[in-house]
């Protein structure tokens, strides 16, 4: 057998997530697949959108500026996310690429944000819930401290809660840490869940997620 097409990989995903919604007693509806394409060529992005993805994540502002122009013929079927780390002095330029901003990763970056916004934004509050020192987020503590600050902000949309799982050679051994994501968005009466990629999407949507960001499970290994 040769190697699955773009198309192959995105029906091979979306029947993991609704296996996994099955087993939790969700619908796949409730799960948004945001196809990550860091360092992904463009005729890969067209094919995947052609195979009925609509949310494109990218990890770099500079990579997005970079790309958007020439995709122009896709543009209008795409919705943007910033899922990378987002820093200060590309809040401007990044609310002129993107439509969603997963990586909203302290209260300075959201006050940011907010000045610079001229309609509201939706965000992501992302939450280092691990406590690992190579991972942005607001530590539980900054959540509760600084959440409800972020919240009164104007022209912030909070969605809800946003983490990069810690890598592990079995993915059940990162459920508790999903789990401990849902427990405090649902303290904070927050709905929406980013959370899981390709190692470990469908234990996230068992979870709880709701926006799973899926990059080398549809496009393959980067070179």
């Amino acid at each position: 057998m040769g190697t699955p097409s773009i198309a192959e990989r995105v029906e091979d995903v979306r029947r993991r997530i609704a296996s996994a919604c099955d087993r939790s007693g969700r619908s796949p509806e409730e799960i948004t697949l945001v196809a990550v394409t860091k360092g992904v060529a463009l005729d890969a992005i067209r094919e995947a959108v052609e195979a009925g993805v609509h949310h494109v994540g990218e990890n770099r502002v500079q990579e997005a500026e970079a790309k958007q122009p020439s995709l122009a013929d896709i543009n209008a079927l795409v919705t943007w996310h910033m899922v990378g780390h987002l820093q200060t002095n590309k809040v401007k330029t990044a609310l002129g690429l993107f439509d969603i901003i997963h990586s909203v990763d302290s209260l300075h970056l959201a006050e940011a944000v907010s000045r610079s916004a001229t309609k509201p934004v939706p965000v992501f509050l992302e939450v280092n819930i691990t406590g690992e020192n190579t991972k942005f987020g607001l530590s539980a503590d900054e959540l509760i401290r600084d959440g409800a600050t972020v919240a009164l902000l104007p022209n912030l949309e909070v969605r809800g809660l946003m983490m990069v799982a810690p890598q592990a050679a079995d993915a059940e051994h990162v459920r508790p840490h999903f789990r401990r994501l849902r427990e405090a968005a649902e303290r904070l009466d927050l709905r929406e869940l980013s959370m899981g990629m390709s190692d470990d999407f469908e234990m996230a949507v068992e979870e709880g997620a709701t926006h799973v960001r899926i990059g080398r499970a549809i496009f393959g290994e980067r070179v």
